[in-house]
């Protein structure tokens, strides 16, 4: 069973800013790795402004911060992901939007032991969700709770009221679930309470001073949530 409960979504254009920012001086795959050693066990690489070739080198790059540690999913770039597992990289899977592609034919180019997470914000992205073949969607990503700004064209704020609504009418369906949009450090409690099974973060890792006294935070207030 996938451990999502401390998820990082290493956002490129994040860390990129809190790096010229002063904030860090790490790179992404630094960030990585420091979350990861603190206890993070899901990252998503998203790197929206990196063409395909650059996608590819980043996951090459992060990869062994992550092997054997955490499941590490690239965002989008589902062909780029099938090429890499093919060649042998340990990368798990892939996390979908809901302009990314079909799930379907992810699943069948990556085969079933692949990861394939799905943003579902919305009721009919479930009822999609149901009529796909069972198995075919790993995990939703559901949200967003808090508006973010790291994310282009995020839905409006469900709030932890609103995520405990949309979890329930998803009740049935055999994926996991993660909550994403503005979380952070005393939020575990409430994300669990609303029925989700992990917390996705990008500006509290990838934009914090040090990223592996945050990755630590949030391992520990999730675990101590429980």
């Amino acid at each position: 069973m996938t451990d999502y409960s401390v998820y990082l979504v290493a956002d490129t254009g994040v860390t990129r800013s809190a790096a010229e920012r002063g904030v860090h001086s790490l790179t992404l795959p630094q960030v990585v790795d420091q979350a990861v050693a603190a206890g993070v066990r899901a990252v998503q690489i998203r790197a929206k402004d990196l063409t395909p070739a650059e996608a590819e080198e980043l996951v090459r790059s992060v990869a062994p911060f992550t092997e054997g540690r955490a499941c590490l999913l690239l965002n989008d770039f589902v062909e780029t992901a099938v090429r890499l597992r093919r060649e042998g990289v340990p990368l798990d899977g892939v996390h979908m939007g809901q302009s990314d592609g079909s799930p379907r034919d992810a699943r069948e180019a990556l085969g079933p032991d692949a990861l394939i997470g799905l943003t579902c914000d919305a009721p009919s992205h479930l009822e999609a969700l149901r009529a796909l073949p069972r198995g075919t969607v790993s995990a939703i990503g559901v949200g967003t709770v808090r508006s973010t700004t790291s994310k282009a064209n995020a839905p409006s704020p469900k709030g932890f009221d609103g995520l405990a609504r949309f979890l329930s009418l998803a009740a049935d369906l055999p994926v996991d679930t993660v909550a994403i949009g503005g979380l952070g450090l005393g939020d575990a409690a409430r994300v669990r309470a609303a029925g989700a099974g992990g917390m996705a973060v990008v500006s509290a890792i990838c934009a914090a001073p040090s990223p592996a006294e945050a990755a630590a935070a949030l391992r520990a207030d999730w675990d101590a949530s429980a």
